[in-house]
């Protein structure tokens, strides 16, 4: 098995097994494979260890649970993604969330804040390993179709590079700090996804440039603020832009998720030129 089809192969089982009690040494067995080897190639890939990635995944879905199913008990959810107690739970909840799942229940967000990694296959160079990973925003397309000639508005962290050089769980804290920004910024019918590590879309309900403008403009607003890690202030700042793709309820969903990524791409641009 070469390496690409031994990342998809570790990343599937992954998906699959997220409520079960699963270690690295599982994967690896599953995989024929050392655990070295696909550890090694995980975080090459995916610039995150294998155990992360697994918590990250596991509390994004927990927090999909608590969003969908308030009658249902933080216990029972906790140990559904393999936490015995509620301390249990709610330690790897913080680590990912930067707060308890009781105060996430008091006012939660129905996404996932880290989706599965998708691999694609065509974009990928089997000798360097170098190329593009997705996540997989298929459930909303209905919502894309039925909101044709809406506008998005596309949003992106400046400079996340240099946060997470302070501190990985400094670029997780300011993650969720832009989605929330923009969370607050959509009205309550516009729908908030994130399509890359840390780039975020709203689909607005509204065919009117003007709404989307100052969606963008309030997002904007907030730029220079400071996110604060262990003491430490960070300014962070995001780009943001309004994009309407005409007919877009034609759209393949591969084309679409190009399509807001290139727009993404060409703001950074735009802004990087004009520094």
């Amino acid at each position: 098995m070469d390496n690409l089809q031994l990342l998809i192969e570790a990343m599937d089982y992954i998906e699959n097994n997220l409520t079960e009690n699963m270690k690295t040494d599982d994967i690896a067995n599953h995989l024929y494979c050392s655990k070295s080897t696909i550890e090694k190639l995980f975080k090459y890939v995916n610039n995150v260890s294998i155990r992360d990635y697994i918590i990250r995944r596991r509390m994004s879905m927990a927090a999909r649970e608590i969003a969908r199913y308030p009658e249902k008990s933080l216990l029972d959810i906790g140990v559904q993604y393999g936490y015995g107690s509620n301390e249990a739970f709610t330690r790897a909840f913080e680590s990912v969330w930067q707060t308890s799942p009781s105060e996430f229940r008091k006012n939660p967000a129905d996404y996932e804040l880290f989706p599965g990694y998708k691999i694609d296959r065509e974009l990928m160079e089997d000798i360097n390993m170098s190329g593009k990973k997705k996540v997989d925003i298929s459930e909303l397309y209905d919502c894309f179709r039925e909101r044709r000639g809406c506008y998005f508005v596309v949003g992106d962290i400046r400079s996340l590079v240099p946060i997470n050089d302070i501190s990985v769980k400094a670029g997780d804290l300011a993650i969720i700090t832009a989605m929330k920004r923009m969370e607050n910024a959509a009205g309550e019918e516009d729908i908030l996804f994130r399509i890359g590590g840390d780039e975020f879309v709203i689909l607005t309900n509204s065919t009117d440039a003007a709404y989307a403008e100052a969606v963008c403009k309030e997002i904007l607003s907030h730029n220079g603020e400071c996110i604060v890690w262990e003491g430490r202030e960070i300014p962070m700042s995001m780009y943001a832009k309004t994009v309407c793709f005409e007919g877009s309820g034609c759209l393949r969903y591969s084309e679409l998720f190009t399509k807001l990524q290139s727009e993404i791409n060409e703001e950074f641009k735009r802004i990087s030129e004009e520094q």
